[in-house]
């Protein structure tokens, strides 16, 4: 293991022991992976250009420094519950938008401001999520797959060592999920 990344590890172990001063130590180590995290997510949300990658990162941060007595792992377990934070937010967010068009901010919104392409984008990112819920209803390993490859990036052997598994198990998770994804966000009409 690397020295940062064995920094990291044991900085998150201190931060799970209750020392919130690790956690001030522990942001400057893992910052530019959230934001690369963060980057990525946003690159896919075309709807969501108001909120930037050090926003994302911020507000992912608040929540994380916010849970009494986490239970991270490792780094790995850490970014892959970062990278599901920060698709909640992401969530969140475009339900906010999403209500704020249908009358919730009527007051700001014009016409002609209005992007016609965005209720589409806004529906994907609702979709995906609550077929990510569907998911984990039935196979929640399949879930923290999809997220810690499609939504943090990682490779495969990160994600089994997060979720303490076989790589192998990590490949046949990741083709089933992509499989049952397909098949719910884009099901063939009966002829």
């Amino acid at each position: 293991m690397e020295p940062n990344q064995a920094g990291v590890t044991r900085l998150l172990r201190q931060v799970g022991d209750g020392d919130r001063e690790a956690f001030d130590r522990l942001f400057p180590l893992v910052y530019a992976d959230l934001e690369r995290i963060a980057s990525r997510q946003l690159r896919r949300e075309h709807g969501s250009r108001t909120l930037m990658t050090q926003g994302l990162v911020n507000e992912a941060y608040l929540r994380l420094v916010d849970q009494a007595n986490p239970e991270w792992q490792d780094r790995a377990h850490f970014f892959a519950i970062a990278a599901r934070v920060m698709r909640q937010i992401l969530v969140d967010y475009a339900r906010r938008r999403k209500a704020a068009k249908r009358g919730g901010d009527w007051d700001r919104v014009t016409l002609s401001g209005a992007d016609p392409s965005f209720d589409v984008e806004l529906d994907d990112v609702l979709a995906l999520d609550a077929a990510l819920d569907r998911l984990e209803a039935l196979e929640p390993r399949l879930r923290r797959v999809v997220e810690c490859r499609f939504f943090a990036g990682m490779g495969e052997d990160e994600i089994a060592a997060a979720l303490s598994v076989s790589t192998r198990t990590v490949q046949r998770d990741w083709m089933r999920a992509r499989a049952w994804l397909h098949k719910e966000l884009y099901p063939h009409p009966e002829s």
